[in-house]
């Protein structure tokens, strides 16, 4: 019973299982959106499916055990079969090249006659050969070319583990931020101890107004005594940038407003605030004044509420909502520059502009997966586009020589090349 698990466990079998398994696994949870609590998944979904989801973790899946468990035996049935192939193809690596073995045996073709061994060889492209003699005292022959073929196959396979293995590790280890705001806000990463800071964000638009580009330029900062010392970076779209070992990905955009609160007719604070974002008053810090949503060109629709015409400020608006210790006093639409007075408050929102919101991502394991697949691709160049192949000649008594050849991979091709080049030979 061991040896046949054992067996199993270093299966190709095994291996092709385990990826069907986590291609549907993760494929099912592509199509559910990650990270959501047990109302979102109901709203969306039932009851029954939202507790479904969350029992098997489909709802974190590149952290839940089930991926964690398959991603190991994985890697396990990998590591075994390269380690039991290993001796094998080492054997197998040392006997290509061993010309005392070629000698003694028969190559996949032959041909008898030939005045010019050295020219058949220079036609097979193989290496200048080697000067032998049989084990009868013959003159001999012997090179071989491109031995390195014979490792594609175990070095796709060590590709993909070290894929499997960056790309699983990365997954269950990596941390990810979001920065949003306007030019000029700096704000804190996460828990990193680095500030993020926006030096300025702008929107290229085509000739139809449609956005054709968004383009951050960002300062990353340590307060810290120890760590990276930050820099800074442009950030676009599909144009990521590298600092303090994260990357910064530039996500979406929204509009942002800035806020005036006055009391008792006397400036009491500016800020801005981005449209889903809130700013407490700040000496009543638990009277809140909330930006909802933000329409550029405000137009009411009968039947469906307020709306916008189109992406341009032309008719700014805001959908905004007070909260006093958590309950709400109102919700409605202002337009900018109007007044919105609370008792002895009084908020203006004014010069609406875009946001930018800057996605981070620290994982120390892109470099492993980076380094797999590289060497996958190399495995099978080796593997497809690199033919090993070996040729000797060996003289007869009466002077001429008989050439052989052989070739492990792409014989059909080898035997034309080597028929072609014989007789081109004998010709000669």
């Amino acid at each position: 019973m061991l040896k046949k698990t054992w067996k199993f466990l270093c299966s190709m079998r095994f291996a092709i299982l385990l990826l069907a398994i986590l291609a549907v696994a993760c494929s099912v949870s592509s199509l559910i959106t990650q990270n959501q609590s047990y109302n979102w998944y109901a709203q969306r979904y039932s009851e029954r499916t939202a507790a479904l989801i969350l029992a098997l973790r489909l709802d974190d899946a590149f952290h839940s055990p089930w991926f964690i468990v398959i991603t190991a035996f994985l890697c396990l049935n990998l590591t075994l079969c390269n380690l039991m192939r290993l001796p094998q193809l080492l054997r197998r690596f040392r006997a290509e090249g061993d010309a005392s073995k070629a000698l003694a045996g028969e190559g996949d073709v032959s041909a008898s006659g030939v005045t010019d061994p050295k020219a058949v060889f220079a036609r097979l492209g193989m290496p200048k050969p080697a000067a032998l003699k049989t084990a009868d005292g013959r003159e001999a022959l012997f090179a071989s070319k491109h031995r390195a073929g014979l490792w594609g196959a175990w070095v796709c396979h060590l590709g993909i583990l070290l894929l499997i293995l960056g790309f699983g590790l990365g997954q269950m280890t990596q941390k990810q931020y979001t920065v949003y705001g306007v030019p000029g806000d700096s704000k804190p990463i996460g828990e990193t101890g680095l500030y993020l800071t926006i030096d300025d964000f702008t929107i290229d638009r085509r000739e139809d107004g449609s956005a054709a580009q968004y383009t951050s330029i960002v300062t990353v900062t340590n307060t810290a005594s120890a760590g990276p010392a930050g820099g800074s970076a442009e950030i676009s779209v599909n144009h990521p940038a590298t600092l303090c070992g994260m990357k910064f990905y530039q996500n979406s955009t929204g509009w942002a407003v800035t806020a005036h609160v006055l009391k008792d007719g006397q400036p009491l604070q500016t800020g801005a605030i981005c449209a889903g974002d809130f700013m407490p008053i700040q000496d009543k810090p638990d009277l809140v004044v909330m930006v909802n949503t933000f329409y550029p060109d405000y137009v009411m629709v009968p039947g469906v509420g307020p709306s916008t015409a189109s992406d341009q400020p032309n008719n700014p608006a805001v959908l905004y909502s007070v909260y006093y210790q958590g309950q709400m006093l109102g919700m409605n639409a202002l337009m900018t520059g109007e007044p919105l007075t609370i008792d002895e408050y009084t908020v203006v929102f004014t010069d609406p502009q875009p946001y930018t919101l800057i996605q981070i991502k620290a994982d120390r394991f892109t470099p492993l997966a980076l380094l797999g697949g590289l060497l996958t691709m190399l495995g099978l160049l080796l593997a497809f586009y690199v033919q090993p192949a070996r040729a000797w000649a060996i003289r007869e008594p009466e002077g001429s020589w008989t050439v052989y050849g052989q070739c492990r991979k792409g014989g059909a091709i080898f035997r034309d090349k080597f028929s072609e080049a014989t007789k081109i030979s004998e010709g000669e």
